[in-house]
């Protein structure tokens, strides 16, 4: 079985499976951490993985970038493919000076003004939720690696470039209204889709830059230098093997 953007047959996608936009670096993890990756998908560039880590099976595949795109590639995992859970690991923008490069986020809600939840299923709601159990596990396999993390609601964006006039205003509402601690555009896209799906999403990110200091790091950076919060997802993959 395939989709029009997934080559896949069923069965050749691990329970869990871990998300970053990038497709590069979903090809990063696969080749750094997983035993045997086998590529189940190259359609539109988009690779993905599955292989085993401590002898546990887990994907990996990149979701491209915005919720439109991430919206698509999981919810074809999830109801076609029996996958269980997808952690998101991706970039994110700091919206507080004292966040640092490389600090790790995991998210506990997500803030958006994006139409994608009400459109797809009819939620209206502005602010998602991962699960908390998948949530509990990822800090309790942190915890394990002597990892920290920092907890907060994450800012889902439709937008990349801001209009001068307007920037000041979306950035005041993320931060005053709903306490986003940064700015990313996918996980209230996916988490409105585990939601509906009855599935379990997370979503763990690493400050690639700082959006109040204006610290940042390299492309180069972003697809290899991230590993803790890729380690942190893939400690939980003995649960869903």
């Amino acid at each position: 079985m395939s989709t029009p953007h997934n080559s896949a047959n069923k069965g050749d996608i691990a329970k869990l499976v871990l998300m970053p936009g990038d497709p590069l670096r979903a090809k990063f993890v696969a080749e750094t951490y997983l035993e045997n990756p086998v590529c189940f998908n190259n359609v539109r560039g988009m690779l993905g993985y599955t292989g085993t880590y401590k002898g546990h099976r887990v994907s990996v595949m990149g979701s491209g970038m915005g919720m439109p795109s991430i919206g698509i590639y999981s919810y074809e995992l999830f109801n076609f493919y029996g996958v269980e859970a997808i952690i998101r690991i991706g970039s994110t923008g700091a919206m507080r000076a004292d966040i640092d490069l490389y600090e790790v986020i995991l998210a506990d809600s997500a803030y958006s003004e994006s139409s994608y939840a009400e459109q797809f299923c009819g939620y209206t709601d502005k602010v998602m939720l991962p699960n908390a159990q998948l949530n509990a596990q990822l800090k309790e396999s942190a915890e394990k690696l002597n990892y920290k993390l920092i907890g907060g609601c994450v800012n889902s964006s439709d937008v990349f470039y801001y209009d001068e006039s307007v920037m000041a205003a979306n950035v005041s509402k993320a931060l005053n209204e709903y306490h986003c601690v940064c700015a990313e555009m996918e996980s209230f896209a996916l988490f409105a889709n585990a939601r509906k799906l009855g599935k379990k999403a997370a979503c763990l990110l690493t400050v690639s830059d700082n959006i109040v200091t204006h610290a940042e790091t390299t492309p180069e950076e972003r697809q290899q230098s991230f590993t803790r919060m890729m380690e942190v997802a893939l400690q939980v993959s003995e649960l869903y093997d």
